[in-house]
């Protein structure tokens, strides 16, 4: 466990250069100019001479690599640095939306768990029966509807036509239900598939035959053997689709008005905010390091063969 942690941390180290460096390279080369934006050159009247000594004070003028070295000289005295938009620290800004955004991942994984797993499981179970049929056809729309447009389907229905349910803004448990289920059933359509594949691959291997042999119940070889068995594949699609995910979570956000990390950094791309882009990416990089971290670990505990090989292997 000690090694498997340290390749990890030596490759996390690696990685988070790497794309410290390339969002701060395609950053600054982005178009548009932070400077004009904090000075509101569209409202106000500021001179070139104005423009060149903010730019000059904010170190625009210096070399691509000038600039990343100080900010990588900030960054290892973790300090991220100001929002140009507000002046308030990034980490604090960035902290404060973010417990929104860890609701809303919850409440859609949630959901997509209600539905992935029941229909997954009746479908490989009843393979060929019409609910089997029913499952996947229900996959197969809902892997071929947009999550924005089911999000403004969703938003007519229940917060114009009914009213009943709250469409902007975080207010209460109630505002979460639209985006969540939003969310929860862009992404369940994908897992209902690769769950009863797996599935179905598990109820027909041997350890299931002989299970049965043993007169062990129907219920107990499911729960305990070939769901257990059909995790893994499961668990690592969804550590390869996470970054999918936060981009899901990034449009649920715009389109219900949630104030979680994503419209913040979507508003923060709108007005050149560089501090901000460059802490959220950051962040959402150490956020799939320790997802995809937990995945390898996960193998250990739900594929047993993992550990007997690891074993053989030292021995």
């Amino acid at each position: 466990m000690f090694r498997i942690l340290l390749r990890k941390f030596s490759e996390v180290f690696i990685f988070l250069l790497f794309i410290m460096f390339v969002s701060f390279l395609f950053i600054r080369l982005a178009p548009g100019d932070p400077v004009l934006t904090i000075l509101n050159v569209d409202e106000l009247s500021v001179s070139q001479e104005q423009v060149e000594a903010m730019r000059e004070k904010m170190g625009f003028n210096d070399p691509l690599l000038v600039q990343f070295g100080s900010w990588l000289l900030d960054f290892v005295r973790l300090d991220f640095g100001n929002s140009y938009s507000t002046g308030q620290p990034v980490m604090q800004t960035l902290m404060g939306a973010l417990p929104a955004t860890v609701e809303l991942t919850l409440g859609a994984l949630l959901v997509m768990l209600f539905i992935a797993v029941p229909l997954g499981s009746l479908s490989a179970v009843y393979r060929g029966s019409w609910i089997d049929t029913v499952s996947r056809m229900l996959s197969i729309v809902g892997a071929a509807v947009p999550s924005f447009w089911l999000g403004l389907i969703l938003i007519d229905l229940f917060g114009v036509r009914f009213g009943n349910l709250p469409t902007m803004g975080r207010d209460g448990f109630a505002s979460l239900i639209l985006p969540c289920v939003t969310l929860g059933l862009a992404i369940s359509s994908v897992y209902v598939r690769l769950l009863r594949s797996s599935l179905l691959d598990s109820l027909s291997q041997e350890f299931v035959r002989s299970a049965r042999a043993r007169g062990l119940s129907e219920g107990r070889i499911f729960w305990l053997h070939a769901l257990r068995h059909s995790l893994p594949p499961v668990i690592t699609v969804f550590g390869v689709s996470l970054g999918s995910l936060i981009g899901g979570v990034v449009v649920i956000e715009v389109l219900f008005a949630y104030p979680g990390i994503g419209k913040l950094v979507v508003d923060a791309i709108r007005q050149r905010d560089y501090p901000l882009i460059q802490g959220y990416i950051l962040i959402m990089a150490v956020v799939v390091f320790i997802v995809n971290t937990a995945v390898d670990l996960s193998y250990r505990y739900l594929n047993p063969e993992m550990k007997l090989k690891e074993k053989e292997a030292h021995r």
